[in-house]
């Protein structure tokens, strides 16, 4: 007759798990490989991923039509339509053409009046870049496409083939060996007898290993047999990273399964507080989880939830989607078409203990948005819009978890605020940063709705000439705090070579400018120097093209869509572009006292003050670090 088990505990469900992952986690060690881009489905990145192209990589028609010379548009009018000519004035485009120099605008085909094969007439003036998408408007070269942990999703597949990328670092996945054991339990093709039992719980382990991230072999049942229970798991602990064995887990005298480990490694829970699903073996084999589950289809389910998920997790960092609705309080102002129910792309993140969405780019041809969103904010027809600060239904596809683990970051950009992020989730797994760029005076006052953790932000005052203080005395009431960031060079981005001999602001009235929008630190910066030197900015072709990053306007000077662009020396040097340095500026982040203990915003601090991160600056170049991390507290 065979021994009773007498060592089954009731371990609490939390206490099991620590123990457990404490005795693993130093032998459990992420490894990777890489795999093509087309099978990387459902994998974890090991590092972020930069664009190799842009996207698009020239200046492309968004609309079937004309592509005109913007300027010989000037004066056409319904009452006094104006004739262009093929080849001199205008040429047919498709939409996805190129449209290249000196071209700078499309007319849509149906407001275009064809007079014979050579001459068209037009009701209406083009305004100069309407109906083209600009090169990189979704994707920059050099751009962070996905951070690191990332998993990802069919839409990333496509941006990464967007991006150039063929080729992905992924985390390898954990091979996972499933013994299902008993003499009672057949196969289910079998002929069952009386006292049969089809075996099943081993498939469902099976999908549950590849949902959650692993590589699942499903073993033929085993007969209570010590010694071959025992051989087969000695053996796949050669060739497996987790063993999972079902039944025989209890303290029947045909349990063999925790006198087995016992022998073969340390057994260190037997038995947990949880109903039902009580007989769980957690032990140690040869560096090795092993795990015995209990054979009830359902106590099996909840033990392989609570255990085996977790250390799944541990070797592939996978944490998991859910998609579900919620109530969320709007960052910005969305206005629409009365005629369509819009899906507008948000990121998502809890403050102050209530969701704020924050409306992404709503481009048809941005994919980059739907990599970048937490879910949509859906505005139905016959709906003008929504006003900032109202509250919206968001339907989410990343869990409530993610969500408020996440820093939320509202203002202006910066290249670092992305490594920042992935530096971020990298070392603290769980833990998310969101970066919404609206320009410092947006972000502000995000945050003075209590939209926003953080602003990054860069405002000179004129009056004072410091940087960022002032503005946060004028609008705060509530204690607030400067973590200190980088100096950065700001200058004017200019073609290669400079072939219009730009020498600085003085010469923009002399050629194509491209702007930063309304509130961002740039164009205050810029305002102000334009301000000094006496210079009317309508005399600046351009001044009112607005760019929403750094990149994309650098984006914009190498494209020859523009000749010059204020902006960081970083995009500058991302782009291939001359610099000419204008002045340095304090890039800082504005924080109210009371987010400075969250884990979010510690995680930021430590990685701000990193050498990890300093070391990619200095990669970039441009940057100055010296007081990165430190807190202002305002007075």
């Amino acid at each position: 007759m065979g021994k009773r088990n007498l060592y089954l505990n009731n371990t609490p469900v939390e206490e099991a798990r620590i123990i457990y992952k404490n005795a693993l986690k130093d032998r459990i060690k992420m490894e990777y490989e890489e795999i093509p881009t087309e099978q990387s489905l459902g994998r974890i990145t090991t590092e972020a991923v930069f664009a190799l192209c842009s996207s698009p990589m020239f200046n492309a028609a968004a609309m079937d039509g004309i592509a005109v010379i913007a300027e010989r548009t000037k004066g056409a009018i319904e009452r006094e339509p104006l004739e262009l000519k093929k080849q001199e004035d205008f040429i047919i485009v498709d939409t996805g053409d190129p449209v290249k120099y000196p071209y700078d605008a499309v007319i849509m085909a149906e407001d275009v009046l064809e007079i014979d094969e050579s001459t068209v007439s037009i009701l209406e003036a083009a305004a100069p870049w309407q109906h083209i998408r600009p090169v990189g408007e979704d994707i920059v070269c050099g751009e962070m496409l996905l951070a690191s942990m990332h998993k990802i999703r069919p839409i990333d597949i496509g941006v990464l083939f967007s991006g150039g990328i063929t080729k992905i670092k992924v985390v390898k996945q954990p091979k996972v060996a499933i013994f299902p054991t008993g003499t009672e339990i057949i196969e289910p093709e079998s002929e069952p007898k009386e006292g049969d039992i089809l075996e099943s719980n081993s498939r469902m382990f099976e999908a549950m290993v590849t949902s959650y991230g692993g590589i699942a072999h499903r073993f033929p049942p085993i007969e209570d047999d010590y010694e071959k229970i025992k051989k087969a798991v000695s053996d796949a602990l050669v060739h497996y990273d987790i063993v999972i064995i079902n039944a025989g887990s209890s303290a029947g005298t045909e349990d063999y399964t925790v006198h087995i480990l016992r022998e073969l490694g340390k057994v260190l829970v037997h038995g947990v507080a949880i109903k039902p699903g009580k007989p769980v073996i957690l032990a140690v084999a040869k560096d090795k989880p092993v795990i015995g589950l209990p054979g009830y289809p359902v106590s099996a389910y909840i033990g392989f939830e609570n255990f085996v998920k977790p250390i799944l997790t541990m070797f592939s960092g996978e944490y998991g989607y859910e998609s579900n609705q919620v109530k969320a309080v709007l960052s910005k102002r969305l206005v629409s078409s009365l005629k369509h129910k819009e899906y507008v792309r948000v990121k998502v993140g809890e403050v102050g203990g209530r969701l704020v969405a924050s409306p992404l780019s709503r481009g048809a041809g941005a994919a980059m948005s739907l990599v970048r969103a937490d879910g949509f904010c859906v505005i139905d027809q016959n709906c003008e819009g929504i006003e900032a600060g109202e509250s919206v239904t968001v339907e989410l596809y990343r869990s409530m978890s993610e969500i408020r683990h996440t820093l939320v970051s509202i203002g202006s950009h910066d290249l670092i605020l992305d490594l920042i992020g992935d530096l971020m989730s990298f070392h603290d797994p769980g833990i998310y940063m969101s970066s919404t760029h609206v320009g410092s005076m947006g972000g502000l006052m995000a945050l003075k709705r209590g939209e926003a953790h953080m602003v990054p932000i860069h405002l000179l005052d004129e009056e004072s000439g410091v940087y960022n203080l002032p503005y946060l005395v004028r609008l705060f009431q509530e204690p607030m705090s400067i973590i200190k960031g980088v100096k950065r060079i700001q200058g004017l981005m200019i073609q290669k070579g400079n072939p219009l001999n730009i020498k600085g602001i003085e010469d923009l009235t002399r050629c194509r400018y491209v702007n930063r929008q309304r509130g961002a630190g740039t164009r205050v910066l810029f305002d102000y120097k334009l301000k000094l030197l006496g210079i009317d900015p309508l005399l600046i072709t351009g001044y009112g093209r607005e760019a929403a990053t750094h990149m994309a306007a650098a984006a914009l000077v190498s494209s020859n869509s523009a000749d010059a662009a204020m902006g960081i020396f970083a995009a500058a040097n991302a782009m291939g572009l001359e610099f000419l340095p204008i002045g340095e500026e304090e890039y800082d982040f504005a924080v109210p006292v009371k987010y400075l203990d969250l884990p979010e915003m510690l995680s930021f601090i430590r990685v701000l003050k990193g050498e990890e991160l300093h070391h990619r600056m200095d990669q970039i170049g441009g940057y100055q670090y010296d007081l990165a991390g430190e807190i202002q507290y305002l007075s």
